[in-house]
Formats: structure tokens, C-alpha cells, sequence
């Protein structure tokens, strides 16, 4: 990764566990020569070349560690995003069939390699003693000696990082593996093809609030811990309920609406959650249907079907629609 010369080197931890430092970086050009360290040098690390100031210059030496070090991969950053990673507040994502991605909060990013025309020499910042040949290179004590920079790899590329749209398709498809059916109550239920939140973002390559954001457009619902899509039948029934009722859709009952449907064999949790996805809170305990939000679900319903005529489709959505708002749509 890159670091201006107000940075520090600091040390990110990836959600996997492993550990890798955040490398001090300066691409070098013009007559520089690069030698090998001398008895009589002492090492200044990263921050002896951080630190030059115009006109001045410093001896560029291999480290005696030097070597391809292929565990070590350079990230390039843009600036607003090295607050997330020095805290520790990305991941990396990926199945085996899928490209890599890294997530922050709010965002996703393909990770992609680029190869670089200059040479990009790695060195160690002072404080790696672990890392240098022995004590007496990492000495500082020493004022008299020449300070030399070690270099311990010269990478051929780094990786980059480009902003791409969260892959919602995935968490669209495993939610439809198996989703919440009114009968689901009477049967014994298995964890099979069953989600948690952690599941998901294991396995969909997007971020928290995206994730979320991908959950309400589905009016997906947690259910005993795991997310789940609720089955068009569920929701045709509740529907129906509000038409057999006679409830005004602009002024429903909370507790009367959830303890019908409760009645014909609806859940509570499945109760609410037909109110918080297809109708808005006028004030507390009372809500209002949303239509739009109804006649879209409806027609979606129908179009997953397949293609067909738009008479023979407007004709079934009207069906459908037991309050008639269809056709404002």
C-alpha cells in the first residue's frame, strides 16, 4: 500500500485472522545506486526516506532478508479509505468461483492487479527489528555510521482497488431456496438451505448496508435467526384478509390485523412483517396499506412466470388485485 509521507506504519488485521503490515513504500527514480549493507552502515528504515527533504538523499541498500517475499502483496489506496483498513474495518470476500471482493461499511470493491512500469522498492520500517539480519543493523545508536535504507522486495505490481455495484443476485437466489410458506408451521422444520446474517455475508459479496438494503427490497424477514423471503401464496392470503374484513387500507389496526391473521394461521412475527413491508405507520398502532408497494408485488408475482402478452398480463394483475389500485399504476 502507499503511504504519503504524513503516514504511519501501522499494523491491519484481515477478518481471517492473519496479520500483515501495512508497508511504507517509496518509488525511487533517477541515479540512485542500490548496494548491499555495509559494515559500517546502520539501518534508518522507511522513515530515513519518509523523511528526506528536497536536495538531500540517502544510501538505498538490499536488506539481508531480501527476496521475492510472495506472502507480501501491495495494496494502493485511495485516501478516504485508509481510515477503514488502519482500523481494521474491512474484509475480503470471495467463493471459490468468484473474484475478489473488498467491503467496507457501505461500499464494495473488485480487487484487481495492476502491473507497474517503475520499480517499487519495500522498506522495512525501523521499529521491524523481528525482520532485520540482527540487532546491531537496526542500531540507531551509532550517529557516526551512514544511515542506509534496506530494501527487503521489489514489487512487479500492486493490487488496485475499483468501486463496483453490490452482487444482489446471489443473496436473491439463495433466499429463494427456500422460502417462508404458510404451511411451514404445521411441518418440521430443518436448517436446510437456511441463512443467518453471518451466512450471508460469507456468501454475498456486498456490504453491511448494502446487505440490508438488498434484504428490504426482497421484504425479506428474520425468522427463529434466519433471513427469509416470504412465499407469494403467504402474502396473496393476507391480502385477501384485508379485502373479507372490510378494513379501511388508510387506517389498519395493528392489533386487529395481527390477531386475524394470527387466527387463520399466520404467525406474529409474519403478521407484522406483512405491515412493515407493504404499508407505512400513520401513528402507533395504526397503519396505512401502501399501494404501490402492493400492486408491484403483485405484478412481480405474476411475471415471474415468464413472458407473456401485456393484455393477458394486465388482465391477471386486475385479478389479482382484489382492491382495484392496478390500474392507477
Amino acid at each position: 500500500m502507499e503511504i504519503n509521507k504524513h503516514d504511519r506504519p501501522k499494523t491491519t488485521k484481515s477478518a481471517a485472522g492473519s496479520t500483515a503490515t501495512v508497508k511504507l513504500i517509496e518509488e525511487l527514480e533517477g541515479t540512485m545506486e542500490m548496494e548491499t549493507e555495509q559494515p559500517d552502515s546502520v539501518c534508518g528504515g522507511a522513515e530515513a526516506v519518509l523523511s528526506l527533504q528536497p536536495t538531500s538523499s540517502v544510501s538505498i541498500a538490499y536488506h539481508s532478508l531480501f527476496g521475492p517475499h510472495d506472502d507480501l502483496i501491495l495494496l494502493e489506496l485511495d485516501e478516504k479509505l485508509l481510515p477503514d483498513v488502519l482500523d481494521h474495518r474491512v474484509t475480503i470476500r470471495g467463493q471459490l468461483d468468484e473474484d475478489a471482493v473488498l467491503r467496507t461499511q457501505s461500499r464494495t470493491y473488485a480487487v484487481k492487479f495492476v502491473e507497474t512500469s517503475n520499480s517499487i522498492l519495500l522498506i522495512l520500517p525501523s521499529d521491524q527489528s523481528a525482520l532485520c539480519g540482527n540487532k546491531q543493523d537496526c542500531d540507531e545508536k551509532d550517529r557516526d555510521k551512514k544511515v542506509v535504507a534496506p530494501v527487503i522486495k521489489v514489487a512487479p505490481d500492486v493490487m488496485e482497488l475499483i468501486e463496483v455495484a453490490p452482487r444482489l443476485d446471489r443473496l436473491r437466489m439463495l433466499l429463494s431456496e427456500n422460502p417462508y410458506r404458510f404451511d411451514e408451521v404445521l411441518m418440521e422444520n430443518n436448517n436446510r438451505s437456511l441463512y443467518r446474517w453471518d451466512d450471508l455475508i460469507e456468501k454475498v459479496q456486498a456490504s453491511d448496508d448494502e446487505l440490508i438494503t438488498g434484504l428490504q427490497a426482497l421484504s425479506a424477514v428474520e425468522i427463529d435467526g434466519h433471513w427469509r423471503i416470504v412465499d407469494e401464496n403467504y402474502s396473496k392470503h393476507a391480502f385477501a384478509n384485508s379485502v373479507l374484513n372490510d378494513w379501511s387500507l388508510n387506517g389498519l389496526n395493528e392489533s386487529e390485523v395481527v390477531g386475524v391473521l394470527q387466527s387463520d394461521g399466520f404467525s406474529h412475527k409474519i403478521a407484522q412483517h406483512c405491515l412493515r413491508a407493504f404499508g407505512s405507520k400513520v401513528e402507533e398502532g395504526v397503519w396505512r396499506l401502501d399501494e404501490k408497494r402492493v400492486c408491484v408485488h403483485f405484478a412481480r408475482g405474476i411475471l415471474r412466470g415468464g413472458k407473456m402478452r401485456v393484455d393477458n398480463f394486465m388482465g391477471e394483475w386486475m385479478e389479482e388485485d382484489s382492491g382495484g389500485n392496478a390500474g392507477k399504476f
